[in-house]
């Protein structure tokens, strides 16, 4: 007789079914509602999605040089530390977080370490700072207070942060194809920004975008599997063609109508060895002694506020669109996501690539039903690939990779849903939450408004006493942050 057993229905705290295999136990695969192809596909998506990093990273540190010796870092040898350091981690953050959070140098936090710590001291001296704001970082970890912070921030606040990133997604694909732009001369007029480069939509790398979207948009519609991935490569297809026949170029100045970032064409070289030689390339006490220590303090400390609560809008944002919370809107296991994002930092600024963080694009592979970390090792490894196959990931144009953008953050808007606008102390912090992301381009910048408005509110209204007590802190270290330039005026440090 042949007994027979069930398979128990899988819960959170379970590897997998039962017959599983040991990859598949330990991702808990199907366990979360997934498949190997399903996680194979959504790192890939991720990856093509944040892949322009490792050009844009460059075009940000790498050509700007140092207030001391006025020596820039290099865009090759910058696009290789890029790309090693997204590999190296996000492999990590797959192993050892197993979710699909991808890691690499953070936007907003690179162009601070380039134009407001670096243009005071050398480049060597201004990683050193970055080291020391991950170590600060690891150091919360370590004792717990990250976690606690992440949990002492309200439902209302967690699923507003959700929003918030999904618009923030959204208008960054939208910027990033071109389509909505700076107006050059915004002196005459009270508008900011435009439609297209000239107040209206132009030009066939724009036509491509729109192709893109649709196709994208109609093929989530049509619940197609692998629908971002499938966009993403058809719309390339369309921009190789698109451009050998009509030669757009790249944007600029005199050609506002051209490709941005890349220009979808066959590189004449495929592959490169990745220059390394910035790989320890830091000083960890130089930055005190070149501004003095509480300048140096006053630097790290934006950095430790900026990339902490980056990362936390990240993790719950990408986590919420993907079903991954908990019945009490908690990541399991979020210390060893925490973890491995606190040492992204460490990494980043040895390196010489700057501060590295959980990247919300994730958002996109996690959008095409990516649920473990076999996903981010996936992400990881083209990453490996990508610093020997550096032209390769310059045939890829903003133009087909930004409607997974525009899309995900749709589907991550939904939560919007959610959110209770009858009640004015939700609907204040929700939308300053909410709309601060995209018009400041900083999640720090939303969630920091959105924490001490709702603060501010529950005390007007007598619930001072239903405020969690790290929530005052965080608050106060807020109006610290908004208030930095003046306390720095205010101690004559400039």
């Amino acid at each position: 007789m042949t007994a027979t057993t069930t398979s128990p229905t899988p819960s959170p705290s379970m590897g997998g079914p039962e017959g599983a295999t040991r990859l598949d136990r330990y991702f808990r695969i199907s366990a979360r509602g997934s498949t190997v192809r399903t996680e194979l596909r959504g790192g890939l998506v991720t990856f093509f999605t944040m892949a322009y990093i490792v050009v844009l990273n460059p075009l940000i540190i790498g050509t700007q040089g140092d207030g001391i010796e006025h020596k820039m870092l290099g865009i090759g040898r910058v696009a290789a530390v890029t790309a090693l350091v997204a590999a190296v981690m996000t492999i990590a953050m797959g192993v050892v977080g197993r979710y699909p959070f991808a890691i690499a140098t953070g936007l907003g936090l690179n162009a601070f370490v380039a134009f407001s710590i670096a243009s005071q001291m050398t480049w060597p001296e201004a990683m050193g700072l970055v080291v020391w704001e991950g170590i600060v970082i690891t150091f919360f970890v370590a004792t717990g207070l990250r976690k606690a912070i992440l949990r002492a921030i309200p439902a209302e606040l967690r699923i507003a942060i959700g929003v918030g990133i999904g618009l923030f997604i959204s208008v960054i694909g939208l910027v990033d194809a071109g389509i909505v732009r700076r107006i050059p001369d915004a002196s005459n007029t009270t508008v900011p920004v435009q439609l297209g480069a000239t107040g209206t939509l132009a030009g066939w790398p724009t036509a491509v975008f729109v192709v893109g979207l649709l196709l994208m948009a109609g093929l989530m519609a049509r619940k197609v599997r692998g629908a971002i991935l499938i966009g993403i490569i058809s719309t390339t297809v369309l921009a190789i063609v698109v451009e050998s026949i009509v030669h757009a170029g790249a944007a600029g100045a005199k050609n506002p109508s051209g490709w941005q970032l890349n220009v979808p064409r066959w590189p004449h070289k495929v592959v490169g060895t990745p220059d390394l030689s910035l790989v320890g390339h830091f000083s960890l006490t130089g930055g005190f002694g070149r501004v003095g220590a509480l300048t140096a303090v006053l630097l790290i400390f934006t950095l430790v506020l900026s990339d902490f609560f980056d990362t936390i809008g990240t993790v719950v944002g990408v986590a919420a669109g993907g079903g991954l919370l908990d019945e009490k809107g908690e990541l399991p296991g979020l210390g060893r996501v925490l973890v491995v994002d606190s040492l992204a930092a460490v990494a980043g600024g040895t390196a010489s690539a700057s501060s590295a963080t959980a990247y919300v694009e994730s958002a996109s592979g996690v959008g095409d039903g990516a649920r473990t970390g076999l996903a981010s090792v996936l992400t990881g490894g083209l990453f490996v690939v990508a610093m020997f196959f550096t032209p390769l990931v310059t045939v890829v144009p903003a133009e087909a990779a930004t409607p997974a953008l525009v899309v995900v953050g749709a589907l991550m808007f939904r939560q919007i849903s959610r959110l209770d606008f009858s009640d004015i102390s939700v609907a204040i912090p929700a939308l300053l939450t909410i709309v601060l992301m995209p018009f400041t381009y900083s999640i720090t910048n939303g969630i920091g408004a959105g924490v001490v408005s709702y603060v501010f509110l529950r005390v007007v209204r007598g619930g001072a006493k239903d405020v969690h007590p790290l929530l005052w802190i965080v608050a106060v270290l807020f109006l610290a942050y908004f208030a930095l330039h003046p306390i720095r005026a205010w101690l004559g440090i400039g």
